[in-house]
Parts: C-alpha cells; structure tokens; sequence
C-alpha cells in the first residue's frame, strides 16, 4: 500500500520581492537617465570643442587688453603670496583638474543658498570669460567657457595661466593688472607685497567696485577675511597667522 504523502503548501514569496523588484527598476531608470545625460553633455562639449575659437592666442588677448586699458605687463615669477590668496580663494584645486572643478560647480548653487562665496568657477574658466566672452555671464557665455577652460588648461602651463590671470583681470580704480593694481594702491612691486596687502588686492577681484579698499574700507576688510579664511583652510596659514595679518595696516598709496 502505498504511504500517503503530506502535500506540503506552496511556499509564498518573500514580502520584501516586490519591493527589491521595484527598487531595482527605479535604479535601472536611474542609470539609464544618467547614461542619457552623459551622452548628451559629451555630445554638447563636442559641438562647443568644433565650434568655440583656438586659444593659442591667449597670451596675445592679453596684451591686447593691456594695452587697451593702460595696464602694465608683469615681470618675473608669479607673486607668490599673490599667487597663494588666489588659488585659495578662487580655485583650491587648480594644476589638479582640467580646467572644469565639478565639486567647485557643484558648490556654487549652495554659496546662493547659504549666502556665502563658496566658488565654482576655475582660474581657466575665469580666464575664458575675460579673455574670449568679454566678460559676458549669460548661459551660453558659460557654456562657452567650460569648453574654452579645457582648451586653456591643455594649450598652457600652470604658471603661465596665473600670469595671464594676473594679468588680465580688473582691480578696480582703473587698474588693469596686478603690477598695476599693486604700484596703484600700495607703491609696490607684487611680488613684494605683505600678506595682508596681497590678501586685500585678491579679494578685489571678485567685485572691484565693491569691495574697494579706499572707498569702501569695513567691505575691504570683510574680505580680506574671507580671503585669509580661505588660506587658513587650505593650510597655507595658521589661524593665528591669519589674526594678526589682518590687524596689519594696508599702507594704501592710491587716492
């Protein structure tokens, strides 16, 4: 006779399945969406890379502008404390991206938020505005200068973009240039400006009218803080470093 077997009852599915199921999905859709994207931005860059000028002639535009406004070229090395206020200030990262910083421009909607400068845009990115957009700020300007940040930083050195920088940019009082910007307020050559003078030119540069140091002294002196902050930060200076540059007078020569 044979044994009646127990029939055992189906066993039901884990109650987690449907979930792991539809969070596989969403990260395929995810995925999807983002390799989109990426193809799209790659193509993007391709259309600015045929479309956006050479920059072999950055050196050129340079001068150009120079002279158009009186400047006066720089001589010898990059001004170090200059060099140092800068990159910390503006571009922490430069000489390790390509131009393009994403984790700065990532950082940039946040400073908006926050209500604080918390940077975005590089020194080549920067540079690219000046040099080939006049300055212009709309999207396509900055689209444009995202592509020519990466031509710049592949067409030229380190040291020769912080010059051209340097160079290029507007320091308020009709000075066109750090020599210029440094005999203008300090009577000094820039490589022989102190810390706290180099700290004060450097934070003219994100807005020259407003953070004027002989008309607007107290804005000056907020951002020089904000200046020695930064290189606090970096670890190019000690907070008690920091402290006592910034009770060191300016010595201002310009009126």
């Amino acid at each position: 006779m044979t044994a009646h077997l127990k029939q055992q009852p189906p066993t039901s599915a884990p109650a987690s399945l449907p979930r792991r199921s539809r969070a596989a999905r969403l990260r395929r859709v995810v995925l999807r969406s983002l390799g989109g994207l990426l193809v799209l931005l790659l193509a993007a860059f391709a259309v600015g890379w045929a479309v956006t000028p050479g920059v072999g002639d950055a050196e050129q535009r340079v001068a150009a502008r120079l002279a158009a406004f009186g400047g006066t070229p720089s001589t010898g090395q990059v001004p170090e404390r200059v060099a140092a206020a800068l990159l910390a200030t503006e571009d922490s990262r430069f000489g390790s991206h390509p131009g393009i910083d994403w984790r700065g421009a990532l950082r940039a909607p946040l400073g908006v938020v926050v209500g604080r400068d918390l940077g975005g845009s590089t020194i080549q990115q920067q540079l690219a505005r000046v040099l080939y957009e006049d300055g212009a700020i709309d999207p396509g300007a900055r689209a444009r200068s995202v592509v020519l940040a990466v031509k710049l930083d592949r067409a030229w050195r380190d040291e020769q973009l912080l010059r051209m920088y340097l160079d290029a940019v507007y320091f308020g009082h009709g000075f066109y240039g750090v020599q210029a910007a440094a005999e203008g307020y300090f009577g000094l050559p820039p490589a022989e400006l102190g810390w706290a003078q180099a700290t004060v030119l450097v934070g003219l540069v994100q807005a020259p009218s407003a953070y004027d140091p002989l008309a607007h002294p107290e804005l000056a002196a907020a951002r020089q803080a904000h200046v020695l902050d930064r290189l606090v930060d970096v670890g190019t200076l000690t907070r008690a470093d920091a402290g006592a540059i910034a009770a060191e007078p300016w010595h201002l020569t310009a009126g």
